[in-house]
């Protein structure tokens, strides 16, 4: 099982979306700075993530997240889960 995953920081108001094998490792993994890009988070909060049964269709979800319709997508669900 693959997941795409979005984070959200609320001190610099910026969304990261990627792709794991085991959601909980990877969020720990954010937040304790083991990642590039988020490792200037300081406040992570997960608000969306989904299931796939396969790579190749988790990776063009999470390019999908990507693109402006799913920065939209995301900024939606960053409201309807009270974070902004």
């Amino acid at each position: 099982m693959i997941i795409v995953y979005a984070i959200y920081d609320e001190i610099l108001k910026e969304v990261y979306v990627g792709l794991t094998n085991n959601l909980s490792r990877r969020v720990r993994e954010h937040k304790n700075g083991h990642s590039k890009y988020t490792k200037k988070f300081k406040s992570i909060k997960l608000f969306y993530s989904k299931k796939f049964t396969d790579y190749k269709t988790a990776r063009e979800y999470e390019k999908k997240l990507k693109s402006g319709y799913g920065k939209e997508f995301l900024k939606e669900k960053l409201k309807q889960a009270g974070i902004v």
